[in-house]
C-alpha cells in the first residue's frame, strides 16, 4: 500500500457508514463497561468468597491481586498485539476471554482455582478499554469524536459508582458466582457485534517483525514485582519486610532495563519513543494524579461509610449514584465544549471541582450522613466529567496509526499506576494518621482532665446501674471511651487523607501549562471544516 494510498484511506471515515460506527461504539462499550465493573463488583463479594471457598484474607486479596497484575502487565502490550493480530481480532478475542474466563471464575470450587482464572481474564480485559479508545478515535471523524468520547465516557465513568451497589444486591439475593455470570451474555454480544462490524486498522498489515522477547519479559517481571509490593506493602510494613524490598529492588533494576532496551531496539513492544509528543507526555504524567485521586479517593470513602457509619456495601452504593448520575450529565456538555474551548482550561475547571470536592467532604464526623455528602459527590461527578474527556483527546488525538495504538496502552497504564499507588499511599496515610490522632487524643484521656472525669464517673454509675460491680463497671467504661477515641482517631485520619487528595490536585495545576495551549489541533480543524 502506498503511502499516499494510507493517507487517504487514514481520512476516509465512509468505509464505515454512520450507522455501523454507533453499533461499534455500542459494542466497545459494552465491553468496557463489562471490564470497569468487574473490578468494583468484585470487591463488595470478597467476604462472601472468604466463607465459601475457606481462605484467609491474605489469601483472599489474591482474587484483586492476581487480576491487576496480569491487566497492568498486557496494557502497555496492547498497541503491540492489536498491530500484530489485527485490532478486530485481538479486541474480540479478548472481549471472549473476559467472558469465558468469567464463567469459569463462577465455576471455580477452590481458591487456586478463581485465582487462576481471574489472571486469564485480567489478561483478556486489558484490551477492552486501550483498544477501544483507539479504535474509536480512528473510526469516527474529528468533529464527532468529542461527542463520542462522551457517550463512551458515561459507562467507563458510570460503571464504578453502580458497582458496589449492583455487587450487594447480587450476593445478597442471589450468590457471589453470580457477580461473574453476569458478564456473559454482554460478553457474548460485544463478541458477536465486534466481529461482524470491525475491521482491521490498516497499520495491522506491515506489523509483524521480530516478537522482543526481552522487553516483554523485563516488562513483565517489572510490573508485576510493582504491583505486589503496592498491594502487599501496607500489610507488610513496607520496607520492615525484606520480601517487599526485594520485590522493590527487582522491579526497579526490571523497569530501568526495560525502558534502556526499549529505547534502544529495533523492534520494541512498547514504542517509548512517542514521549516525544509533548500531549501525549503531559496526558501521561497527568493520568497519575488522575488515577491517584479518581481511585483513591472511592478506596476511602467506602471505607469510612461502612466501617465507620456501618452502611452496607448497597447503601454505599446509593450514596455515590449522584454523583455517577452528575457525571453522565455533564459528559454531553464537556464533549461539546472540547472542539471550541482550551483542553486545559477544561481539565483545569475539572481539577478545581475536584479538588473542592475532597476539601468540602474533609469535615466528615462520625455523624456524617448521606445528605452531607450529596453535594460534594455530585461536584466530584462534575469534576470527572471535565477531566475524562478532556485529558483523552489531548493526550491521544496528536497520535497517528500506530503511535495511537501504543499511546493508548501507555496512557491508561499510567491512570491505573496512579491509581494503585494512590490507592497504597491512602491506605497507609489512614493507618498511620490513626496513629497519630490516637496518640493525641489517649493523651487527654486521664484523671486530670476535667472532662474525662466527668465522661468517666457518668458511664460507670450507669454500668453500676445495670448490677456491675465497680471494678468491672470502671472497666466498662474504659472500654467504651477506648472506642469512642478510636472511632474519633479514624475519623479526623480520613478527614486528612481526604485533604490530601484535594492538596495534591491543587499542586498539580502547573503541570496544566505542559500541555500545548488551545484546542487539539484535529478537533479544531475538524470544527472549521464543519
Amino acid at each position: 500500500m502506498s503511502a499516499s494510498n494510507v493517507m487517504k484511506t487514514e481520512n476516509d471515515y465512509s468505509i464505515y457508514p454512520g450507522v455501523i460506527r454507533w453499533v461499534i461504539l455500542f459494542a466497545v462499550m459494552l465491553g468496557t463497561i463489562m471490564q470497569v465493573l468487574d473490578t468494583s463488583i468484585v470487591n463488595v463479594a470478597i467476604p462472601y468468597m472468604m466463607g465459601n471457598l475457606g481462605a484467609t484474607i491474605d489469601e483472599i486479596n489474591w482474587v484483586s491481586t492476581a487480576y491487576m497484575i496480569s491487566n497492568v502487565i498486557l496494557l502497555p502490550l496492547t498497541g503491540w498485539l492489536s498491530l500484530r493480530f489485527g485490532r478486530r481480532r485481538y479486541l474480540a478475542y479478548s472481549i471472549i476471554l473476559f467472558t469465558v474466563a468469567s464463567f469459569c471464575c463462577g465455576m471455580s470450587t477452590s481458591l487456586n482455582q478463581l485465582i487462576l482464572f481471574r489472571i486469564i481474564q485480567g489478561a483478556g480485559g486489558a484490551a477492552l478499554i486501550s483498544t477501544a479508545q483507539a479504535t474509536l478515535i480512528e473510526i469516527f471523524p474529528p468533529q464527532q469524536l468529542g461527542m463520542v468520547q462522551g457517550v463512551y465516557a458515561i459507562g467507563v465513568i458510570t460503571a464504578p459508582t453502580i458497582g458496589p451497589t449492583l455487587g450487594g444486591w447480587i450476593t445478597d439475593n442471589y450468590s457471589w458466582p453470580w457477580i461473574f455470570f453476569v458478564n456473559v451474555p454482554i460478553g457474548i454480544i460485544a463478541a458477536t457485534l465486534t466481529l461482524i462490524f470491525l475491521k482491521d486498522s490498516i497499520y495491522q498489515t506491515n506489523s509483524r517483525g521480530k516478537v522482543d522477547f526481552l522487553g516483554i519479559v523485563f516488562l513483565a517481571i517489572g510490573l508485576s514485582c510493582m504491583q505486589v509490593v503496592l498491594e502487599k506493602g501496607d500489610r507488610d510494613d513496607w520496607f520492615q519486610s525484606n520480601f517487599i524490598v526485594t520485590l522493590t529492588v527487582i522491579s526497579v533494576v526490571a523497569l530501568f532495563t526495560f525502558i534502556y532496551w526499549e529505547l534502544h531496539t529495533k523492534d520494541p513492544a512498547v514504542n517509548l519513543r512517542i514521549l516525544k509528543n509533548r500531549n501525549f507526555s503531559a496526558g501521561v504524567i497527568f493520568a497519575v494524579i488522575y488515577g491517584f485521586a479518581l481511585y483513591g479517593g472511592i478506596f476511602v470513602l467506602p471505607i469510612f461509610l461502612q466501617n465507620i457509619r456501618q452502611y452496607t456495601a448497597e447503601q454505599t452504593g446509593l450514596i455515590f449514584l449522584p454523583g455517577g448520575l452528575a457525571s453522565m450529565f455533564v459528559q454531553p456538555i464537556a464533549a461539546r465544549l472540547v472542539s471550541r474551548v482550551s483542553t486545559r482550561r477544561l481539565i483545569a475547571i475539572g481539577v478545581g471541582a475536584f479538588a473542592g470536592s475532597m476539601y468540602l467532604m474533609h469535615f466528615l464526623t462520625n455523624l456524617t450522613g448521606p445528605e452531607h455528602f450529596y453535594w460534594p459527590l455530585v461536584l466530584r461527578g462534575v469534576a470527572t466529567g471535565f477531566m475524562f474527556i478532556p485529558l483523552t483527546l489531548a493526550t491521544l488525538t496528536g497520535l497517528k496509526g500506530k503511535d495511537l495504538a501504543y499511546g493508548t496502552g501507555l496512557y491508561n497504564l499510567m491512570r491505573y499506576v496512579g491509581g494503585s499507588v494512590g490507592i497504597a499511599w491512602l491506605s497507609t496515610m489512614v493507618d498511620n494518621r490513626i496513629s497519630y490522632h490516637r496518640c493525641h487524643l489517649v493523651n487527654n484521656a486521664n484523671y486530670f482532665n476535667p472532662a474525662f472525669q466527668h465522661r468517666m464517673s457518668v458511664l460507670t454509675h450507669i454500668f453500676i446501674t445495670k448490677g456491675a460491680a465497680l471494678y468491672v463497671a470502671r472497666m466498662q467504661a474504659l472500654g467504651m471511651i477506648d472506642g469512642s477515641i478510636q472511632t474519633q482517631a479514624s475519623v479526623l485520619a480520613f478527614g486528612d487523607t481526604l485533604l490530601f487528595i484535594s492538596r495534591i490536585l491543587l499542586f498539580s495545576f502547573p503541570l496544566l501549562l505542559i500541555f500545548q495551549h488551545g484546542v487539539p489541533k484535529e478537533m479544531s480543524e475538524a470544527v472549521v471544516s464543519e
